[in-house]
């Protein structure tokens, strides 16, 4: 068991008593992840924010971690992690498609039949979410939230002008 200084993305310092399991490098940054004993259950901390603690407690058991693989754990919780925008998308392709042309962390998507999905996803910016869908090539509606349609409207403005013929 290991007692880490841990500060969040929003800058708060908390203490944390922990067992590690792994260390996963994803998105140019590498995280712990570890069983969270105060809180009973999975967490994951960016290793660049932690300040570590010499051991005091016992050796521990290694736990299980659901679903057995520490990166596809990162990424589902990254993905669905806390973001200051969320958004539900309908996207114009078979949910198999998509999911091959999501990276981790993005999002989640979900079959509606089988030629349409849904991409549940969520980032920091307006901009950042009409990015990440219109990276993904395929058609889509969206009908909120508001920032999101007036940031799609833009991003459509700026590309159509930079190929306008003037």
């Amino acid at each position: 068991m290991r007692k880490n200084a841990n500060t969040s993305h929003h800058g708060t310092r908390s203490l944390r008593q922990v067992e590690p399991h792994a260390l996963v490098s994803w998105g140019h940054h590498w995280y712990l992840v570890a069983w969270d004993i105060d809180r009973d259950d999975w967490r994951s901390f960016r290793v660049d924010r932690l300040r570590p603690r010499t051991p005091t407690g016992p050796r521990f058991a290694r736990r299980e971690l659901p679903g057995g693989d520490p990166a596809g754990y990162l990424a589902r919780t990254l993905s669905t992690g806390p973001r200051a925008l969320r958004a539900t998308v309908t996207m114009h392709a078979p949910a198999t498609v998509l999911a091959e042309r999501v990276w981790p962390g993005m999002g989640s998507v979900e079959a509606v039949d089988e030629h349409h999905c849904r991409l549940h996803l969520g980032a920091d910016t307006a901009a950042d979410l009409a990015w990440m869908i219109a990276v993904l090539g395929v058609d889509f509606t969206v009908s909120g939230p508001p920032q999101l349609v007036t940031a799609l409207r833009d991003l459509g403005e700026r590309c159509h002008r930079g190929v306008a013929e003037g």
